[in-house]
């Protein structure tokens, strides 16, 4: 994974956007019972950690109600303050840093706080702490509490059949085999391309996926054949639709290595799988060349064509 991705910018703007069906999907208790109209995104809170002498973001806080009898009076309405932390890497101490917030969230808004915390890292893949102990002989003080979601621990198979952008989204980060990974990208795209989203979300979701399985040029080949393996026309179709867009928006934004993975995937679509020395080839070849290639190659009919090219 490059350095440059900025990881909890990625899932604080998937998280944000798609909030409900976050809860609906992982906090399916708490989901039943809100009023969904009533999700309030409130400021973003601080906490400094004394000791370290750190000051600290919280990730993502919002406020709902829940659901009352009908015809109650509003002052009987009850309001969850809900704190999602998105972690990238296992810390050792983040148990107790949940509770602090809590703490402090709690002590603000005076309302029911409901932590809940996102590990997106690859390894460790033990069990990360759900909880926040405080004992005293003969006496427990504090048994702290709070949802957990561990990415590596989740097995993306078992998220096929839930129709939710998020789940489609997050497969990405889920326990996958390499060999795998070309057919969980197409179980995303297919996901997403099943939910008849608006472009923008479209767009939000697949660049996601896309950041997380940066496929190489071989899995690039093997992506195409597990697209071919829909059965569904419309279905194959509206996958390779969003291939096709947020190809053509990288080769816009210039993204060097992105459009080669792009290129290879257009050539593979032409002309069919290259050979290990045209992958090797085309991989090699300098931006100029590649932009160059991403024009002439919409007028190859077979893989002689791209032969004829790359000897010139």
């Amino acid at each position: 994974m490059s350095k440059s991705v900025d990881h909890d910018q990625l899932f604080k703007q998937l998280l944000t956007t798609f909030f409900l069906e976050f809860l609906e999907l992982f906090a399916p208790e708490l989901f039943v019972v809100i009023d969904p109209h009533s999700l309030e995104i409130l400021p973003q809170e601080y906490f400094t950690e004394i000791n370290a002498g750190e000051r600290r973001a919280m990730d993502i806080i919002v406020r709902i109600d829940l659901l009352g009898r009908p015809n109650a009076p509003a002052s009987s309405k009850v309001s969850v303050v809900i704190n999602c932390e998105h972690q990238s890497s296992s810390e050792t101490d983040f148990h107790r840093r949940m509770f602090f917030y809590f703490a402090q969230l709690h002590r603000e808004y005076l309302q029911i706080v409901y932590p809940i915390a996102l590990f997106s890292f690859d390894q460790p893949f033990r069990a990360e702490q759900s909880r926040y102990q405080v004992k005293a002989p003969g006496l427990q003080i504090l048994d702290f509490n709070f949802l957990t979601i561990q990415l590596n621990r989740l097995d993306w198979r078992e998220f096929l059949s839930r129709s939710n952008p998020v789940a489609a989204a997050l497969m990405a980060k889920m326990k996958i085999d390499p060999a795998d990974r070309p057919r969980v990208k197409v179980e995303c795209l297919r996901m997403i391309a099943n939910l008849k989203l608006d472009r923008a979300r479209i767009f939000q979701l697949s660049g996601f996926i896309d950041s997380y399985l940066r496929l190489n040029p071989v899995e690039e080949q093997q992506f195409q054949v597990e697209v071919d393996k829909i059965k569904l026309p419309q279905e194959r179709e509206n996958v390779m639709e969003i291939t096709t867009s947020w190809m053509e928006e990288g080769m816009i934004k210039g993204r060097e290595s992105g459009e080669r993975a792009l290129v290879i995937k257009l050539l593979t679509k032409k002309v069919g799988n290259l050979s290990p020395e045209l992958l090797t080839r085309v991989s090699s070849l300098n931006i100029d060349r590649l932009e160059a290639l991403a024009e002439d190659l919409l007028d190859f009919k077979h893989v002689g064509d791209l032969e004829r090219w790359m000897a010139v």
